[in-house]
């Protein structure tokens, strides 16, 4: 059970729900993370403000890679639950690449050297070497690019502590951290 209350959308705070409602309209539902984020309004506009500027760079392949990994690498089972989800459902990721992703890597050299970078970013909380740049450099993303990395993961990272901390009750099928990939 969740360790902060997750409002219904009818007893979250005001501020909160149009932007439950235009959730609900755009997935059909709305997350027990976007209802727990509602409690605060602030929190909320904030959140999905980055997450939808975030929805429109790299692609949702590697978007969803990137949260796999970050997922893994904080533990957060709720957002490996979510994010393995969204996986295999909209970014169309096989299972064997999204256990790829949970490991920091990926089937596509391409996506192995963003989702490599994103796992050690999170990792060594942006304590990353020349080395892991000039890598992330040499699949062909710019400066411009790794700068996206870096705020998926801090995105990522966020609903990771968030998650982690309120304990949110799991509404997808559910992935463990603590079970291999």
């Amino acid at each position: 059970m969740s360790r902060i209350a997750i409002p219904a959308r009818d007893d979250a705070p005001e501020g909160s729900k149009p932007t439950l409602d235009a959730v609900h309209k755009a997935l059909g539902a709305v997350p027990n993370l976007f209802r727990l984020i509602a409690t605060s309004p602030t929190a909320l506009t904030a959140y999905t403000g980055f997450n939808g500027a975030l929805s429109k760079v790299l692609d949702v392949k590697t978007r969803e890679r990137i949260a796999l990994a970050v997922a893994q690498v904080n533990g957060c089972d709720y957002c490996l639950s979510a994010h393995s989800y969204l996986a295999l459902n909209l970014a169309k990721l096989t299972a064997e690449e999204i256990a790829l992703n949970r490991n920091g890597a990926s089937g596509d050299a391409r996506a192995d050297a963003a989702v490599a970078f994103a796992a050690k970013v999170a990792r060594e909380r942006g304590h990353v070497g020349d080395a892991d740049l000039a890598a992330v450099r040499a699949a062909g993303f710019t400066d411009g690019q790794i700068v996206e990395i870096v705020a998926l993961v801090a995105e990522n990272s966020f609903t990771n502590y968030l998650n982690e901390v309120a304990k949110t009750d799991i509404d997808f099928p559910v992935v463990r951290a603590s079970e291999a990939a």
